[in-house]
């Protein structure tokens, strides 16, 4: 029996910005229909980057794919604009919330069902959906975003996403300045998401250990490219990830003063 092609397939893709700047050398990734996939790495590792890459919100910041290509659902997603890849059903979650600030946490998430051109009803069914997997929101509805916690704006952009009926989300640090309960709050929304509405996520995250728990696969990415990548079982068992990732080796808990030392000992470097 064939496997089934996947969800999205980034393939060997190149990204430049301002034309001098190579970000990106070749990355390569795949999401499967139905899967949580994590993109794992340090700051600056180019995380972000593959995300916009396959949005497109690149171009607005002087960045362009010089290689490669980005298929979704077999078809392919440069060259498109960024509403044209939300109304195929890719949208994305930027880092730091971004939320309308002005707007109360209500009027948010309805923004997020602006491409659709659904008939009210519909709309209304959809943001019950969302206040059933963010009660929380139902609480806070006519708050101004601005006003609310941290954790409320990150449920609220995970929220609006949900109100354009996606396919595939793409999730930028999502655990970025969050409480540690806060985030497992989270990521447990996003797994309850993912298996009950069938949502792919793939999922840009610095907490390895947070994101391996709720991934299936995982790659990590550094100095902007693919070093490692293997489902979450594998990754969390490799020295490697441990040591570099999780702080963690053979002979236990590593300081992060020892990190040059260890880091000439990276395999995927020799």
């Amino acid at each position: 029996m064939s496997e089934a092609p996947p969800l999205l397939s980034v393939n060997n893709i190149e990204v430049i910005y301002d034309h001098v700047i190579l970000v990106l050398k070749g990355v390569s990734l795949a999401v499967p229909q139905g899967g949580i996939v994590a993109l794992l790495g340090a700051n600056g590792a180019g995380k972000t980057t593959t995300l916009k890459a396959i949005s497109n919100l690149l171009m607005a910041e002087r960045g362009d794919i010089t290689k490669g290509s980005i298929e979704f659902r077999g078809e392919g997603l440069t060259g498109l604009t960024p509403n044209q890849i939300v109304s195929r059903g890719v949208i994305q979650v930027m880092e730091g919330r971004h939320c309308f600030e002005h707007l109360t946490i209500e009027e948010n998430l309805l923004t997020g069902a602006y491409t659709r051109g659904s008939a009210r009803a519909e709309i209304q069914q959809d943001l019950e959906m969302v206040y059933h997997y963010f009660p929380r929101l139902k609480e806070r509805r006519g708050s101004q975003a601005g006003y609310t916690s941290g954790g409320e704006q990150q449920m609220c952009a995970v929220g609006r996403a949900l109100m354009s009926r996606p396919q595939l989300v793409l999730l930028d640090e999502p655990s970025m300045g969050l409480a540690p309960q806060l985030v497992q709050q989270i990521f447990e929304i996003v797994k309850q998401i993912n298996a009950e509405q069938g949502v792919s996520i793939l999922l840009a995250e610095q907490n390895t250990n947070m994101a391996l728990k709720y991934a299936q696969h995982g790659y990590v990415l550094e100095n902007g490219r693919v070093v490692l990548d293997g489902s979450a079982r594998e990754l969390s068992d490799n020295e490697d990830v441990k040591e570099f990732y999780l702080g963690l080796s053979a002979s236990g808990r590593k300081s992060y003063r020892d990190v040059k030392h260890y880091r000439r000992r990276k395999r995927w470097l020799a």
